[in-house]
């Protein structure tokens, strides 16, 4: 069939695919036997946990639409109404790939290692015993059935918690008939439980909450008969909407979020495992979370192989686990451990998680303690409550020293975190600013300003990830460090955009979204279209998580037609398809997935050999060009330029151990390893860091 550029459909893959796409990269890590055992059950729980996400956020929104909007266009071309069903054909075999991948090849792996995650009929006695005494002494007590009759209307079910179902014959001593009853584990129940090593006979065996519960939930029904019992949880819609007239964003937005406890619900889990509930039961519980069957999902296992996750940190077996690795220091600091002199006599790029983050966290410590610091500035997006960074600004506020923190409450899933994050620095004096309203502020930026002489210098930070030290040994991402004047002033201004009201200076070299950004990304591919239309060498490179913003894509397309070489490598969902005849020819997309998360935004084009390269907060997306405050920053010291190049780029384009590459389909296909291995990550890890 006939490609027509004009075409959505024919050219835009859809988002939601593109992620599931994503899912599957990542779960092909679970079954890979040359990665270490438990990382290979880490990677079925993050599959897991994605998952919930997807449901939470795009299916969710799909479903929203469908009910109120069902011909709404999207991007890709496609109805509300049809992605829908699109992305619930593929979920569901998905949703089969993990459970296959738990019973068939994650448990029988484990087994072989003498790590055990014992179904009900594997307990012997001693087990039974053991765990009839566990839930007689440590869950019943905590538990409350609830029979469902005119008296007991069907508890509230917040979003993912564990239930259970619990069908029932024959009335209890108040005469009450009652066939169905609920059972909620309260979240502070650990789902998994180590048993004793006497128990165990000395290996590493586990059981689950929800087999312990299950198995004597008839505790709870004295002259009852069980019938079944079936582990259950919804999840819910994340989506959070304020009235664009709110007086108190933070207030308003902490009530919200006891709302969405309770939010329009998008999937049922269902555990069957121990056997199939009647037809009575099952459509119930579809009924009191309007649902239908097309969004029941019935598992043959724990409804939440997430949380298996914490087995990891439970079995101490090295061998099982990858080699621990130390990220290294940035050569111009060991050379002059003073961050602040270090700055001062030139720009540092810090690549984490390679190299360490701690350079990040000791100019916000020093903020706190050093004397000729008099102001901090910073954003916070993902940084966590209890994070030295967090606690550093705090302790400069209370020191006196002027602290601006922009704390973006909108960030999914960590909106509690950020209010507990705004409160403490409020309290403690800083100055607190919730971005601008209708923008999510996710621009990376860090800006000092310390007495030099009779002078103020300033000194800033920008990166492509989050202040969060945690996921900083996990994510792959770039940081500057400069005490650049023209970077400084910029990002000065920024900041007086975010806290003020009006217009602030222009930007002396940052690219900000959402004025300057997607203009200069536009006119960068029309650059290079014009030197490959005057037969100069043209190339466009870039890395990023997501790429999904529609015209881009068509200039990219443009540009490929015109006989620019495209190299683009998206971790994620990529709505771009490569490889078209006469359309795309001149484009590849590739996507590695290792044991770091991909997290770099690095732009690239050759401009007539000029080479501009950029770091940038952003991916292309609508909603980072569009809806978002975001960074984008040029690239000026020749030696970090040539790093960023060739360990951000050119490396990961020679991966042929963690990268697959994108069919014009939307499907990938792991690359074909020809002669050497090049793995990205270990080789970085082995040039930048300490393995083992």
């Amino acid at each position: 069939m006939p490609i027509n550029l004009l075409n959505d459909r024919d050219v835009m893959l859809n988002r939601e695919i593109g992620l599931i796409q994503f899912y599957r990269r990542i779960l092909s890590n679970a079954l890979n036997k040359s990665i270490p055992l438990l990382e290979r059950l880490s990677y079925l729980c993050i599959v897991s946990r994605n998952c919930d996400e997807l449901f939470e956020v795009r299916i969710a929104r799909l479903l929203k639409w469908n009910r109120e909007e069902p011909n709404k266009i999207l991007p890709d071309g496609l109805t509300a109404a049809e992605a829908l069903l699109l992305a619930q054909s593929e979920i569901v075999k998905l949703h089969n790939e993990i459970y296959n991948t738990y019973h068939n090849c994650i448990i029988p792996d484990l087994n072989k290692e003498e790590v055990y995650i014992l179904e009900i009929n594997q307990w012997n006695k001693a087990v039974q015993q053991w765990a009839y005494s566990y839930f007689i002494n440590d869950l019943k007590p905590v538990l409350t059935p609830i029979g469902i009759d005119p008296a007991h209307p069907f508890p509230r079910v917040p979003n993912k918690n564990l239930h259970f179902a619990v069908e029932l014959d024959g009335k209890d001593q108040f005469g009450r008939d009652s066939n169905i009853a609920i059972v909620e584990a309260p979240r502070i129940l650990p789902r998994v439980i180590k048993l004793p090593e006497k128990i165990a006979e000395g290996k590493n065996s586990f059981i689950l909450l929800q087999d312990i519960i299950k198995l004597h939930v008839d505790e709870f029904f004295y002259g009852l008969t069980v019938r079944g019992c079936y582990p259950f949880r919804v999840t819910r819609a994340a989506d959070i909407f304020l009235r664009a007239n709110a007086k108190n964003i933070r207030f308003e937005l902490t009530q919200e979020l006891q709302n969405r406890k309770y939010a329009q619900c998008s999937r049922l889990e269902l555990d069957i495992s121990g056997g199939t509930p009647n037809a009575t039961l099952t459509q119930t519980l579809l009924s009191q979370f309007n649902l239908t069957t097309t969004d029941l999902y019935l598992a043959n296992g724990p409804v939440n192989l997430s949380r298996l996750l914490d087995i990891v940190g439970m079995v101490n077996r090295p061998k099982l686990k990858y080699v621990p690795f130390t990220p290294g220091m940035p050569a111009e600091l060991f050379r002059q451990p003073d961050i602040f002199k270090a700055m001062d006599k030139g720009d540092i790029l810090i690549h984490t998680p390679y190299q360490s983050f701690d350079p990040v966290v000791e100019l916000t410590k020093r903020a706190a303690t050093d004397p000729d610091i008099l102001a901090i500035k910073m954003t916070v997006y993902r940084t966590g409550v209890d994070s030295e960074l967090a606690q550093n600004l705090i302790k400069a506020a209370r020191a006196g020293k002027q602290v601006v923190a922009s704390v973006e409450l909108f960030a999914r899933f960590d909106e509690e975190a950020n209010v507990e994050i705004a409160k403490a620095l409020e309290e403690a004096g800083a100055h607190v600013v919730y971005g601008v309203m209708g923008y999510k502020v996710h621009a990376k930026m860090l800006l000092v300003v310390r007495k030099y002489g009779k002078d103020l210098r300033q000194y800033v930070h920008l990166g492509t990830g989050n202040y969060h030290q945690i996921t900083a040994r996990a994510y792959s991402d770039f940081g500057i460090l400069s005490t650049r004047a023209e970077l400084t002033r910029d990002i000065d201004n920024i900041f007086a955009q975010i806290t003020g009201i009006g217009r602030a200076g222009m930007l002396n070299i940052i690219y900000q979204a959402p004025f300057t950004l997607h203009d200069m990304i536009m006119k960068s591919i029309d650059t290079e279209i014009d030197n490959a239309l005057n037969g100069k060498k043209a190339l466009i490179q870039a890395k990023m998580n997501s790429l999904l913003e529609p015209q881009v894509i068509r200039a990219l397309y443009r540009a490929s037609g015109a006989g620019v070489k495209i190299r683009l490598i998206v971790r994620g969902s990529c709505a771009l398809r490569p490889k078209i005849p006469g359309i795309s020819d001149n484009i590849e997309v590739r996507s590695v997935v290792g044991r770091f998360l991909e997290h770099h935004r690095i732009f690239y084009f050759y401009c007539d050999g000029e080479e501009n390269t950029y770091l940038s907060s952003a991916d292309w997306m609508r909603r980072n060009f569009f809806s978002r405050v975001e960074t984008c920053v040029p690239i000026i010291d020749k030696k970090i330029k040539k790093r960023i190049i060739q360990e951000g780029l050119t490396l990961y384009w020679q991966d042929n151990v963690e990268s697959w590459v994108m069919q014009p389909d939307g499907t990938y296909r792991r690359r074909l390893t020809r002669g050497q291995k090049i793995s990205a990550q270990f080789k970085l890890m082995e040039k930048l860091g300490i393995i083992g």
